[in-house]
């Protein structure tokens, strides 16, 4: 034990935010260090690395045919094992000193919509990255957490989270997620659905960075009185030749409906098979949205107005993940506590 809480006072404990976008890690005392894009760029033969984060962002669909540029998560899981251990590995060595004899703990959240074999490779991955302890959590845990939730106590409290590849709704008490939900849709999605109306439409071709844009600068989930406008280029789809584009936040709105849907129709999923207890308490308290699909214009209004329930971002959603997990080893006592105490309530 002794020598146990002798590594723990020298370690550096990491909160780490394994995105499908974005990778986010927190140092306690020192906050956010790391919130750069899940894109790793590697040479095509030798696959050796050759830039990670936003620089390898801008290297997408833009690299000569010597270079790829790959995102190794999808849909919140590792489609690229050896790729996803580069870019943690990378990431590590930028916060913590290479003469730092005690490796780092490391919290990592995930979708609980991951199977066992999924959450085994995160482990494998962040071990092999140089972690001495590793630590995998539900995502909307350790969003409830990093977004001042208090969990403990014996209330029920609804938190939305939605990432890039997916959203994850959980009722928390206690401790612990009494219910939860988690769908294989997120921010990705949001973004094909509108590369998809233009093509569509409009017969012209856009990237999956010019969507992001319409996304973040004009998308919108409910009916506005001012109607904003953009100017998209692309590729036309039948002359193949460079073209330009005006849409209108009306049309992109019609084009998010589909994934905005079914984000909802999970929350009510959710409410529904929640102990009326519990949700009489969420109905007081409302739902937290974090994760940043819940930047989206309007997204919260909507979600009021379908389920009845009062619906408000957290103060700093893109980053909640990482804090919660970057707290999770203060806060795992006390959640032990609150389940035994509970346990006692129950037997």
């Amino acid at each position: 034990m002794g020598l146990s809480r002798l590594f723990n006072a020298f370690s550096t404990d990491l909160g780490i935010d394994l995105g499908t976008c974005n990778t986010l890690i927190y140092i306690k005392g020192k906050g956010i260090v790391i919130n750069e894009p899940s894109v790793v760029a590697v040479e095509r033969g030798t696959k050796k690395v050759v830039a990670v984060g936003t620089e390898a962002k801008r290297m997408l669909s833009r690299t000569p045919g010597d270079i790829i540029a790959i995102r190794p998560l999808r849909d919140g899981v590792i489609a690229d094992l050896e790729t996803t251990e580069k870019l943690i590995r990378y990431f590590i060595s930028r916060v913590i000193p290479r003469r730092w004899l005690v490796k780092p703990r490391m919290v990592i959240g995930v979708p609980s919509c991951i199977t066992e074999v999924e959450r085994r490779a995160v482990e494998e991955c962040a071990y092999t990255a140089g972690a001495r302890e590793v630590k995998v959590i539900d995502e909307s845990l350790a969003a409830a957490i990093g977004a001042g939730v208090p969990i403990f106590e014996p209330a029920g409290h609804m938190v939305c989270d939605i990432g890039g590849g997916t959203t994850e709704i959980s009722v928390i008490s206690l401790g612990g997620m009494v219910v939860t939900k988690a769908i294989r849709l997120g921010g990705d999605e949001f973004d094909e659905a509108i590369i998809k109306h233009i093509r569509t439409v409009h017969n012209l071709i856009i990237g999956d960075q010019m969507a992001e844009n319409v996304k973040i600068t004009i998308g919108n989930a409910s009916a506005d009185k001012k109607i904003e406008k953009m100017e998209v280029k692309g590729t036309d789809a039948i002359t193949g030749l460079p073209r330009r584009l005006e849409i209108d936040s009306v049309e992109v709105r019609e084009a998010l409906q589909e994934p905005i849907n079914a984000v909802i129709e999970e929350i009510k999923r959710t409410l529904g098979q929640t102990p009326p207890e519990l949700a009489a308490d969420i109905v007081e308290h409302g739902i937290v949205m974090t994760g940043g699909g819940s930047l989206l214009k309007g997204f919260n209004k909507l979600i009021q107005k379908e389920t009845g329930v009062p619906a408000f971002q957290a103060e700093d959603p893109l980053n909640c993940v990482a804090l919660g997990a970057g707290m999770y080893f203060d806060y795992a006592k006390g959640m032990n506590n609150s389940r035994n105490i509970y346990s006692s309530l129950n037997s």
